[in-house]
């Protein structure tokens, strides 16, 4: 029940705060781009942790067209990871979470990616949704910092998910066998 209520509390305050967002800020601005973004980051994961998910579907597993990682390679996946450092967000995340070398550490390492893909990609469908009111209402360009910011907060973001998660479940399979 507890669940249920934190669910819908965060739906009504999500829902409330866009309307807020829409009435304040011109749609068609970077503010507008920026807050819409973040706000909905803020309550993406409130949703998605009291959601609890196992996150067992087969959309998590690593498909063939993504080679090994190489389209996210060829996509720039490594220039991201080092925007990520060169702005300090590694820095910020590790001292939250830092990376331990053990199997229960790898197991929540492996969890967490995906529950951030969810997130992102919770977000990503809302913003392309405002994105393309938006370029019909006020005209593409207006529509291009919903749309540049859409990228790299949340298209990258899963791309770097989806290229690491193949990597910590080959190790979390290595550190098992080790174990027994």
């Amino acid at each position: 029940m507890k669940k249920i209520f934190i669910l819908i509390s965060t739906a009504i305050l999500a829902v409330g705060s866009m309307i807020a967002l829409v009435h304040y800020i011109k749609m068609d601005s970077f503010a507008f781009a920026w807050v819409l973004n973040f706000m909905l980051m803020f309550f993406v994961v409130f949703f998605t942790e009291a959601l609890k998910s196992q996150f067992t579907s087969a959309y998590y597993q690593e498909k063939e067209w993504e080679q090994g990682g190489k389209i996210y390679e060829y996509l720039g996946i490594n220039f991201f990871r080092k925007l990520l450092v060169w702005i300090g967000w590694e820095k910020i995340i590790r001292k939250s979470n830092p990376v331990e070398k053990n199997t229960e550490a790898l197991a929540n390492l492996l969890y967490r990616t995906k529950k951030s893909e969810l997130d992102h990609l919770i977000i990503l469908v809302i913003v392309l949704g405002f994105n393309i009111f938006v370029a019909f209402k006020f005209g593409l360009l207006k529509s291009l910092c919903l749309l540049l910011l859409n990228i790299i907060l949340h298209v990258y973001p899963i791309f770097l998910q989806r290229y690491n998660r193949p990597r910590i479940a080959r190790a979390l399979r290595l550190s098992k066998r080790r174990r027994s």
